[in-house]
Parts: C-alpha cells; structure tokens; sequence
C-alpha cells in the first residue's frame, strides 16, 4: 500500500470558519502574534495569554471539519496517510484521521510550563491556578515563537518515507515545517493544494490552484 503523506496549514481549516493563523497587518485576531505567541508574552501577561487560547478552544467547538478534512479519511481506503499538521485545532481527528502529527500542538490539550512532557487533555478553559500535578501553573499545549518544535525530527523522517506527498493550505514560508518537503524522495510526485500558490507547477510539483475543499474534489480524481 501506497504511503501518502499530507502536509497541512490554515488553508485546511479556513472553510470550517477558523480564521488563518495572521492577518496581512501581523495581527492574530486583533491581538500582536508577540503578545500572545511567545514565552516571553506569556512570562508579561498570562491571564491575556490564556484568555486568548481560551477563546481560540471555545470557536473550535463551534466549528466542524469540512468536506477536504472528510475526503482525507476516504483516502485511507487505499492508501497508508499520515498527516502532519501546522493546525492546532482537531479537525483532522474529527473528521476521522487516524495518523495525525502537531507540529505546533494542540489547543485540546494543557502542559506544564516546567516540565513539556507533561501534557493533559484539557477541553475547558484553562485559567491562573490550574496547576499539573506536581503544582506549576499550566499552560496551553502550543510551540511558540521562539521554541523548538518537538516533532519536527519525526515529520522529517516520514515526509523521506513517502510515495506521494500532498500540501494543502500552506504558504509554504514557515519554519522548519516548509522545510519538509525537501525530505521527500526525488521521484515523490508533490501536490500542491491552494488559492494563492507560493510555488509554481514545476517539474514533480503539481499545483492545484484552489480551496482546500475544491482542491481535494480534483486530487481524488487524479488519484483514482
């Protein structure tokens, strides 16, 4: 069987009404991406911090996947799909992935602010005094600018294992995650999914210039 690997951005999630991760102004819902995206911003002002995830997980439950997250879990019919995500929403999950990697967390889920292996599931709002179990303070499970990306090393390994690879709904200029397609195999034919491509149709590199949802409509014909 076949392994597609799917590399996923903002674009994925934006037909389900999450917003894209910044606006062409720098800000993330109305808020500096340095204020509410870094140690540093969490360290001046952690209730704003919190406050900020707290509302990105309560329109995460009033949303739902969208018909590309659903056509993913039908490529699994006939192929081995892995997912690896810049989304910090679980939309993958919902729509019923069932290889899915975070590169840059998860919004379902809380750490430690001493100790990041220390992860929960958390669902409700998280707030000043919730603590882990060995008593710091627990923060949202997110890589903020600034940090290392703990999954990058495994992405990189599985991204050199595939037969396909798709990206969709990426600008292709964050790092290290736009990194990873140079760790497909040279004769990995490449599928490019989104309405502003980065990159043109050039050589193993097929752009499909669409929504993620559109997009997905043609690569199952092609694929087929």
């Amino acid at each position: 069987m076949k392994h597609i690997v799917v590399l996923t951005g903002a674009g994925m999630s934006a037909e389900s009404g999450i917003k894209t991760f910044r606006d062409a102004d720098g800000l993330w819902e109305g808020h500096d991406v340095m204020e509410v995206a870094t140690p540093e911003g969490f360290a001046r002002n952690p209730e704003l911090v919190l406050d900020f995830y707290n509302q990105r997980r309560r329109q995460l439950n009033e949303v739902d996947p969208n018909r590309a997250h659903l056509d993913l879990v039908q490529l699994e019919k006939d192929y081995q799909v892995t997912i690896i995500t810049q989304n910090v929403d679980d939309l993958h999950e919902r729509a019923g992935s069932s290889n899915v990697i975070h590169l840059h967390g998860e919004l379902r889920k809380a750490r430690s602010s001493k100790d990041e292996n220390d992860i929960k599931v958390w669902t409700q709002d998280l707030n000043l005094g919730d603590l882990c179990d060995k008593g710091s303070q627990l923060r949202p499970h997110i890589v903020w600018f600034g940090e290392a990306v703990p999954m990058i090393e495994k992405a990189m390994k599985i991204c050199a294992q595939a037969d396909i690879l798709v990206i969709i709904g990426t600008s292709m200029q964050v790092y290290p995650a736009a990194g990873l397609i140079d760790f497909a195999p040279s004769d990995t034919p490449i599928y490019y999914i989104d309405p502003n491509p980065a990159i043109q149709s050039r050589g193993k590199i097929t752009v499909i210039a669409k929504s993620a949802t559109e997009g997905m409509k043609e690569l199952l014909k092609r694929l087929s």
